[in-house]
């Protein structure tokens, strides 16, 4: 069966021609690979100022960050147990609560520390196109407190 062919209004019969320097074709084409488009896409959105969302991976090989993140999904595994707990009716005691509220403030207090530290990189990229700052993309430890 045949591909159905596009309504009129949505063929693109314009080209543009423009010529690069090497580094700026390799600038423009990875930003494009980044942003999981292909370039001519890529290089449409930014010609009709959409927003292009550029991700970028970061692979940190260090052993103390791989510790610090088993104990993150080790927290987040005790957290969802605290949570089945109360849901299925389990015993509610406000000394029980205060000790969830603080250790959830302690968690997002180590995660602001842990992106200071080592910077988060993904977000740095979404925060520039979309304008924002540092911490509102993340949860400040003191929004967080009780």
């Amino acid at each position: 069966m045949a591909r159905p062919k596009k309504a009129k209004e949505l063929k693109r019969n314009h080209p543009i021609m423009l010529r690069l320097t090497d580094t700026e074709y390799e600038i423009v084409l990875e930003n494009a690979k980044a942003s999981s488009l292909p370039l001519a896409e890529y290089a449409r959105k930014l010609v009709t100022g959409k927003q292009v969302k550029v991700k970028y991976e970061i692979v940190a090989d260090i052993p103390e960050l791989k510790k610090l993140i088993a104990e993150f999904g080790k927290i987040g595994s005790n957290l969802n147990q605290i949570a089945r707990h109360f849901n299925s009716g389990g015993i509610h005691s406000h000394e029980m609560q205060r000790s969830i509220r603080q250790g959830i403030s302690d968690i997002y207090e180590m995660k602001y520390e842990v992106l200071k530290m080592a910077g988060d990189f993904r977000s740095l990229s979404v925060e520039r196109s979309a304008g924002q700052k540092g911490a509102a993309a993340h949860g400040h430890p003191e929004t967080h407190r009780q």
